[in-house]
């Protein structure tokens, strides 16, 4: 159990780190004109990875962070789709504007949102065809899709085994009926178990189950229940992640009481106790909250080193290159992130125009790239070499001191190791080595 008074001393706002420099810090330097830029300078043979955004959903979760939007009717969906299909011809063309003959190969699509399964079969099957025509996608390509069990149709079920799909991830947060009247997202036990049958039914070769802890009037033994619960559906991975409560960023979450959400040390518990359920599971931790089985490729990547954090979390996924599809979704190439325009409507005026959506981003230093690296480090495997970084009194060490005095992690020759103390922690470790980091003018989700 994290004692207290580290609780109270370290539970601090802090980046997430699913990129570095982190999204705050993108500015409208980076925009459409450079993204191009950077597309067409990209080596050929290069393999990629998609990001498709899909953001739309029928109902709005109260304690949703993503970028989405309430939709009654398909009509709006559908002029998605017709934007999106420009959008993956244009990068197509972009692509080849760097003199690359033949399409680039792609080893992983995901589709996030919002809620991709509010796509219809057909329209889906018809962004997997140009998706294929214009890129070369892989044969063993991961395909995965996040999916909200509750409006899952036999006919989506049926295009997604058309298409290949491998990999899906159920938002599930909680089984106690109370707690999902909370945060306005109704969902029985039986209704995910009948989703995850049916998508093993449609050939669905891994599945994931997202879980929060932290939500308003949840407990020590719901969140063990949940944990147990979603263990007993046999996914071969569980994400376990803290509500993040940010009304100034999320207005809706403002129908959320506050005074209904457990503190900081009761979030430390329920996190400890359903990661305790979780490991007598079979389930292992990897990184900061995911889980996986034994044989799932996260732990394989973790065991050989080759585990990576991105905007999707923590991934097995090699390519060089993210590109992102949608409104809001973000890029990450060698040379920096490129965002694209949040909201649906300027979004789809620039794809239709031909013009790419880019709004803002930041082009990366060598600086930057380093210390990506080590932030990746240890936000994947709590370890870091820092025998090349400049070290000095006033910065990391400066930060760094009271955590290796506090046995939150050790610092011996050049090597940074987080203790199992300082594991709930790594997101605060993570931030000594963010140059960019300004607390006391940034607001960001806390670290525990």
């Amino acid at each position: 159990m994290t004692e207290s008074h580290l609780i109270a001393k370290y539970d601090r706002p802090v980046p997430r780190y699913t990129s570095y420099p982190t999204a705050p810090h993108f500015h409208a330097g980076v925009d459409g004109t450079v993204f191009a830029g950077w597309l067409a300078a990209l080596p050929e043979g290069e393999p990629l990875s998609l990001y498709i955004h899909v953001p739309f959903c029928r109902q709005m979760c109260w304690y949703c962070g993503c970028n989405t939007q309430i939709v009654a009717r398909y009509q709006p969906i559908a002029d998605f789709v017709a934007t999106l299909l420009n959008e993956i011809e244009m990068l197509g063309r972009q692509l080849a504007a760097g003199g690359v003959s033949g399409r680039r190969p792609v080893t992983s699509v995901h589709f996030g949102g919002g809620t991709p399964n509010s796509l219809g079969a057909d329209d889906f099957r018809r962004i997997m065809m140009a998706l294929d025509h214009v890129f070369a996608l892989a044969p063993d390509l991961e395909l995965a899709l996040e999916l909200d069990p509750r409006s899952l149709a036999p006919d989506f079920l049926a295009a997604m085994r058309e298409s290949g799909v491998s990999r899906v991830s159920l938002g599930v947060q909680d089984f106690d009926p109370a707690v999902q009247q909370a945060i306005n997202r109704v969902q029985p036990y039986e209704l995910v178990a009948r989703a995850v049958a049916d998508l093993r039914l449609a050939g669905v070769r891994a599945i994931n189950l997202d879980l929060i802890y932290g939500l308003p009037g949840q407990t020590t033994a719901g969140i063990a229940r949940t944990a147990g619960l979603a263990a007993g559906l046999a996914p071969e991975r569980v994400a376990l992640f803290g509500y993040a409560h940010v009304p100034w960023m999320k207005p809706h979450q403002r129908l959320i009481d506050a005074d209904s959400l457990p503190d900081a040390a009761a979030r430390a518990e329920q996190f400890a106790i359903a990661a305790d359920v979780l490991s007598m599971n079979g389930y292992r931790q990897i990184g900061l909250d995911h889980f996986a089985t034994a044989e799932d490729s996260l732990t394989l990547a973790l065991d050989a080193g080759t585990l990576r954090r991105n905007f999707q979390g923590y991934t097995t996924d090699r390519a060089a290159c993210v590109l992102g599809l949608g409104p809001s979704a973000i890029s990450s190439l060698p040379q920096g992130y490129a965002q694209n325009q949040p909201d649906h409507t300027p979004w789809a005026r620039s794809v239709n125009a031909g013009r790419f959506a880019t709004v803002k981003g930041i082009a990366l230093t060598a600086d930057d790239r380093y210390r990506r690296a080590l932030i990746d480090q240890i936000m994947c495997f709590g370890a870091a070499d820092l025998t090349t970084l400049p070290l000095n009194a006033t910065g990391e060490l400066a930060r760094l001191a009271p955590m290796i005095a506090d046995g939150l992690v050790r610092l011996e020759s050049g090597q940074l190791t987080v203790t199992s103390l300082g594991a709930p922690f790594r997101r605060v470790v993570a931030a000594a080595f963010d140059a960019y980091l300004k607390p006391e003018s940034q607001r960001h989700s806390r670290a525990v």
